[in-house]
């Protein structure tokens, strides 16, 4: 089996596995599907609501791509300023984990009533909230352990701080960069979802599960975290395939 096949396989297998042990369960069990909802039930609310999962399931990711593409700006650029200066690693870094601590869920509620309406806005704020923290600490990390000798070398060359960040910084912190970035998509989906359920709008896949919780439509509940889920690993496997692009060097090829 070549590489390529293995990796595609693998997890499809995994999956396929999980699902089978998942209906085992609930049926060794004896669970009806208004407790515990088996994969079974699962297809019939997907036909069922099919308009309603593709509506509100773009609704949900275009938000947390956008909150994400402003997590991985802001980070960087945070990052960037942490990893260059000492001073301001110091001064940030008790700033950024006391409010990485703060539960996301308590701030929903004050993000929604400073911004009253604002929908779009609010969620995609929260998924930019709840995960810009590690991209900006992958890439202080990555810049701050850079070998002095490097720079030494370059500037004694001539090159100037931006030449050594694109030419030495930049590549070395990529590795870390896009191991962050794979943490970093499921928390935008976590921030997204967030919003959408404690402040509900009627917009996005978290709308959908508010609706299917009211109702005690379990398959419904159920069938949108599979769906949440599955866009996950949709967005996990884009960053997958640019990190082969971008920084497929660092990989290190295991048997």
């Amino acid at each position: 089996m070549t590489g390529t096949m293995r990796k595609i396989t693998v997890p499809l297998i995994a999956m396929l596995v999980f699902l089978v042990l998942w209906e085992l369960l609930v049926w060794a069990n004896g669970w009806p599907n208004y407790k515990m909802a088996s994969p079974s039930d699962l297809w019939p609310a997907y036909v069922r609501y099919w308009e309603l999962f593709l509506t509100m399931g773009w609704q949900t990711l275009w938000r947390t791509v956008a909150g994400l593409l402003l997590a991985v700006i802001f980070g960087t650029a945070i990052g960037m300023v942490m990893g260059f200066s000492r001073t301001m690693r110091d001064a940030l870094y008790p700033l950024l984990v006391g409010f990485n601590a703060i539960p996301k869920a308590t701030v929903v509620p004050i993000v929604a009533l400073m911004f009253v309406g604002a929908h779009d806005f609010n969620t995609v704020l929260i998924a930019f909230l709840i995960s810009f923290f590690p991209i900006a600490v992958s890439v202080s990390i990555g810049l701050s352990t850079l070998e002095p000798e490097y720079r030494d070398i370059l500037r004694s060359l001539g090159a100037s701080q931006t030449t050594i960040f694109w030419k030495i910084a930049l590549p070395k912190t990529l590795p870390e960069f896009f191991g962050a970035l794979k943490v970093a998509v499921t928390l935008a989906f976590i921030g997204t979802n967030l919003m959408e359920i404690v402040s509900p709008h009627g917009r996005g896949l978290g709308a959908l599960f508010d609706s299917g919780k009211t109702n005690s439509d379990y398959p419904l509940m159920f069938a949108v975290l599979i769906a949440l889920a599955l866009l996950g690993i949709v967005l996990y496997y884009i960053v997958v395939a640019l990190e082969k692009i971008f920084a497929g060097w660092a990989e290190r090829p295991v048997g």
